[in-house]
């Protein structure tokens, strides 16, 4: 606490040529009262002084405090995020894999019931049925063609859901480059 140490030897050196003023010189009350309104002018500065001293010190503490709360709730934020990225991973993780059992399980339901169908169809051809079991085969074969299809497009949207942060982020690093085009300008129409 150095910061004080000025004002405090001030005030001594005031505090003593105010006494040595008083011991040497005649006791004049005139000089007395100048003495006595000097010193208390003195004594109110210096107070001014030590307020601003202290409310400095309270400022920068505050300051510090406040930056140090700062980082650390940037340090909170950051570790939230990435635990929140971690249990997201983990969840989708095991949302996939879950899903991944169901399609198997209904994979390999669909493929026996068309199997069964086709074998149905089959013997219904060997059975002198001709007409029905053509219908039967017909049938299941394009139900069985309908699901390989839908497989196929549900195979190839998850495969964009899956490149789709990495386009994201693309398109953003693209946008981030070019300049921008302006509101007022409308597009040309090739005739």
């Amino acid at each position: 606490m150095f910061r004080f140490l000025p004002g405090i030897l001030l005030i001594q050196l005031v505090t003593a040529g105010l006494v040595f003023i008083c011991t040497r010189w005649p006791q004049e009350p005139q000089l007395i009262i100048v003495v006595v309104v000097f010193a208390i002018i003195v004594a109110v500065l210096t107070t001014f002084w030590f307020g601003s001293i202290i409310q400095n010190l309270q400022n920068s503490t505050s300051a510090k405090l406040q930056a140090k709360h700062a980082r650390d709730r940037e340090k909170i934020i950051r570790r939230a995020e990435r635990e929140k990225a971690k249990v997201t991973s983990e969840s989708y993780q095991q949302i996939e894999k879950a899903a991944r059992k169901t399609r198997a399980k209904a994979n390999f339901k669909v493929g026996a019931y068309f199997a069964a169908a086709t074998g149905a169809g089959a013997i219904m051809i060997l059975s002198q049925l001709v007409t029905v079991g053509m219908m039967v085969l017909v049938a299941s074969g394009s139900g069985l063609a309908g699901y390989l299809f839908r497989a196929r497009q549900d195979r190839l949207s998850r495969k964009n859901k899956l490149l789709l942060p990495k386009n994201i982020q693309a398109t953003k690093k693209q946008i981030g480059t070019q300049e921008p085009v302006p509101r007022d300008t409308k597009p040309e129409t090739h005739q």
